[in-house]
Parts: structure tokens; C-alpha cells; sequence
């Protein structure tokens, strides 16, 4: 359809653009969207790729829509949330201004490009909301989780847990045995170094959070008090989430672009299927919010929800504090 965004997908951690194939199909043939997948430089075997590198890569891709007049909408999975957010700096739309836009309308960004497009939401796959300044193992202290361990003589991420319990588990095994022979090296100054460049661009942008209930790389407690925490900062945030592994994409492809297309309707305000399918419920998509007359739901949802939008109200009160006293 005319005037739809163009989707950019940026994938995780160790993964190729082709993780991406099972969903990026269905939105081109089916519902016409133009996609353009990230290839990562981190990935690619180079020891000394960085931060900057994926997120310059990232930000071509953006730039190379926005700078044509289309707008764009950010697919990241894992650690390529870091990179997607990081990479709609300069290129949301300026707080205040009409959302339509015209041609005579042009901005400068960082990299000296005039755009009349713009970034207009945010879709998180198992993935973090990044804040500005912070490398992405800086939350972790600088200590990588069981699943891998950091390689100072390869220069890379060695994955230690099985990739098919890692990322695949709800896959058949030789569909798994198949992405993980995709897998390539993972470059640890991408991981550890970059915090300069790091950008919360969910505070510029609208944002859609699909969870991973059975994720044994992220558990989806910790996903369930990021989106709270997102929300507490004022983010926009709305949320569902799948009952599958890391990759949802690969193990459940239909509900994940179903969730996808609603994403895209909510930001740019124009249908993207027609009314009935629309309507059509989808029992594998979960709606994770407490429920006053389902208890186990205050549980599930409510206590993460609510202890990260806690932890989200003291991040801002902490920095409110700082530009009251003075301090950078």
C-alpha cells in the first residue's frame, strides 16, 4: 500500500539478517512493505568491529529511506535493541510538529543528511530499552550471563549454552540445528564498548514490546519490568508477548507479524489489512495485564509491571534531581 512505512530490521546478538526471512515475506508479498534487514559489522567476523559500526550501518539504512521522504519504523530483536534505539537519534519526529509532513519540509542530522521522513515507532523483540550513555554489558556490571563468555584471545562472545536451548528450544531439531549453523562470532567491543554513542530513542518514538514467556536467554520477568520501567519514564509502550523461545520470529512467524501490522496501524494511523482480519483474535498473542478478577494475573504481570515502573520513576526523579543541583 502507498505511503506505508519502510521496516528496518536489526538483528540480535550473533545472528545474520536471514533470521529475519520467516516474517519479512509475509510483509512484502502480502501486505506490500518495503523491508530492509541490518547486517551488523559486529557479526560479520571482524574482532574489531564496534558499537559504532552496527550503529552507523543501522542508521544508513534509515537515513537511505528517510532522506527519499519515507518513514520508517525500527524492528529490533536483543541486542539489536540497543543498536535501533540507539540509531533513531536526529531522525524521530521534532515534539510539537504536525504529523503530516510535506516535501518542503527538511531537517540536518549528525551525519549531514536532509530528510523529509521520519522514525515513527519502535517494535522490540526480546529486547532492552537502551539509555543514553550506557555501554550494552554497562547494566551487567561488565559480567556476561551463563549463556557465554567473553574470548579476550579470539576477540569474540563464545556462546556456552547449547544455541538451540539459547535461542531455539520450541523449534523442531533439525530446524534449529539449522539457524544455529547460521550463527557467526559475535565481536566483544560491540558489547562492551560504545557507551558514547548509546541513545534512548524509545523516548522519541512510540513503541510496540513483544515478550518471550518460555525465553531462556532473557528471562520474560526481566522483559515484563523493562516495559513497566519504559512506562514509568513516560514512555509510550504497549505490549504483548508470544509463549515461545528468544526467536519468535522462527517459531511462531504469523503471530509475530500479526503483531507487527498492528504495530505498524497504531503509528502511522492507516490500515494495513482490511477490518475483518483485524478483528480476528489470535489466541497465541498474550495481553499481559493484571487483571482484577484473575489473581494469578497480578503475579505474572502486575509485580514485574509495577516494580519497573517504580524503578522507572526513581531513574527520572535521579535525573531531574541532577539537572536541579547542577550536575551533568
Amino acid at each position: 500500500m502507498a505511503n506505508l512505512p519502510t521496516l528496518v530490521f536489526v538483528p540480535g546478538a550473533w545472528h545474520s539478517p536471514a533470521c529475519y526471512n520467516k516474517i519479512i515475506k509475509p510483509l512484502q508479498e502480502k501486505y506490500k512493505l518495503k523491508c530492509i534487514a541490518v547486517t551488523l559489522p559486529s557479526t560479520t567476523g571482524d574482532r574489531n568491529a564496534t558499537f559504532k559500526d552496527d550503529l552507523d550501518a543501522a542508521r544508513k539504512a534509515i537515513s537511505d529511506e528517510t532522506s527519499c521522504g519515507r518513514d520508517v519504523v525500527v524492528v529490533a530483536h536483543s541486542y539489536g535493541g540497543m543498536v535501533g534505539n540507539s540509531a533513531i537519534k536526529d531522525f524521530a519526529r521534532p515534539r510539537g510538529t504536525a504529523a503530516k509532513k510535506s516535501s518542503s519540509v527538511s531537517r540536518s542530522t549528525d551525519a549531514q543528511h536532509t530528510t523529509a521522513g521520519y522514525v515513527v515507532g519502535l517494535i522490540l523483540i526480546a529486547s532492552g530499552y537502551t539509555f543514553t550513555g550506557l555501554a550494552f554489558m554497562d547494566p551487567f556490571l561488565g559480567h556476561p550471563p551463563p549463556m557465554w563468555r567473553v574470548n579476550n584471545e579470539t576477540g569474540f562472545a563464545d556462546i556456552i549454552t547449547p544455541p538451540r536451548q539459547f535461542f531455539y528450544h520450541d523449534l523442531p531439531a533439525d530446524e534449529a540445528e539449522y539457524w544455529a549453523s547460521l550463527l557467526t562470532p559475535q565481536s566483544l567491543k560491540a558489547l562492551f564498548e560504545g557507551a558514547e554513542y548509546a541513545y534512548a530513542g524509545w523516548m522519541d518514538v512510540p513503541s510496540w514490546y513483544i515478550g518471550t514467556v518460555e525465553d531462556q536467554g532473557l528471562p520474560v520477568v526481566v522483559q515484563r519490568m523493562n516495559v513497566g520501567m519504559a512506562r514509568g519514564m513516560g514512555a509510550s509502550v504497549v505490549h504483548r508477548e508470544l509463549q515461545t523461545s528468544h526467536s519468535p520470529f522462527l517459531s511462531q512467524p504469523q503471530e509475530t507479524v500479526k503483531i507487527m501490522i498492528e504495530a505498524i496501524e497504531s503509528f502511522t494511523g492507516k490500515p494495513v489489512e482490511d477490518a475483518a482480519a483485524r478483528r480476528e483474535k489470535d489466541s497465541k498473542i498474550i495481553l499481559p495485564d493484571p487483571r482484577l478478577w484473575r489473581p494469578i494475573t497480578w503475579y505474572r504481570f502486575g509485580l514485574p509491571l509495577f516494580f519497573g515502573h517504580v524503578i522507572g520513576n526513581c531513574i527520572t526523579f535521579f535525573g531531574w534531581s541532577r539537572r536541579l543541583l547542577g550536575f551533568k
